[in-house]
């Protein structure tokens, strides 16, 4: 489903990323994990489109379509969902009219009429039912004011809610205590099917005991130094990265 080709991209005049190499098929879930400074976030930021970074080589494509050549909002309505590591606060938006414009946004894109009213009231009662999400949450300013569990939980809503082909978690177990890292990991795993894909990018193998990756793989200095299956995160809990 997603296919990086000899991934080269910077920012400014440093190269970050150096030759990425990595394919994810349907059903799949892939862990990338690495030292700080190794390139993890800007391989999330450059698979989505964030203007900061430019490509110099290689390709990404999603179902055949090269990403390079679309918007990051038209990257969204392909099927790209980030949950961030630091979510934005935005004052003024509840959070319902919020994914309701999202969801809308990605249906104008596919040709498809706005959703009903009905049909996103039995979305939001079915999703938030399975994330343990109170109803009044809903009706809050986005993120203004959520500790950090509730910003993350607030993330994986709206991967339930919009339902991308592939969801891209970067670092989203920091600053999660033990209870919200398993009401969101629950959240992640209900939502895996044959039809999708995860990306998890993070440090700890705390979050792959709920989150079971397939693959696992280890980013350092710009390139994947390493792949292999789960095993893999728990010989790096072990032995860190310096043998690599």
């Amino acid at each position: 489903m997603l296919s990086i080709k000899n991934l080269h991209a910077r920012i400014g005049k440093k190269e970050i990323l150096k030759g990425i190499n990595l394919e994810i098929s349907k059903g799949e879930v892939h862990a990338i994990m690495g030292p700080n400074g190794g390139g993890k976030s800007t391989l999330s930021n450059v698979i989505t489109g964030k203007e900061d970074y430019e490509v110099t080589e290689g390709s990404i494509l999603l179902d055949g379509k090269n990403l390079l050549d679309l918007a990051p909002e038209e990257r969204a309505n392909a099927g790209i969902f980030m949950s961030f590591q630091y979510p934005i606060e935005i004052p003024g938006v509840s959070v319902s009219n919020f994914l309701k414009a999202a969801i809308n946004a990605n249906r104008k894109a596919r040709g498809q009429e706005d959703i009903s009213a009905q049909e996103f009231l039995q979305k939001v009662k079915e999703k938030s039912e399975m994330l343990e999400i109170k109803k009044d949450f809903l009706s809050r300013s986005l993120n203004e004011g959520f500790s950090g569990g509730e910003k993350k939980k607030n993330e994986i809503f709206q991967m339930a809610m919009l339902e991308p082909k592939l969801s891209i978690l970067d670092e989203t177990d920091s600053g999660l205590d033990i209870d919200a890292l398993r009401i969101v990991s629950n959240g992640v795993n209900k939502l895996k099917n044959k039809d999708n894909a995860v990306l998890v990018i993070t440090h700890y193998q705390r979050l792959l005991d709920y989150i079971v990756p397939d693959f696992v793989h280890v980013l350092m200095n710009g390139k994947i130094i390493k792949s292999g299956t789960k095993e893999l995160a728990l010989e790096l809990e072990e032995k860190g990265y310096d043998w690599l």
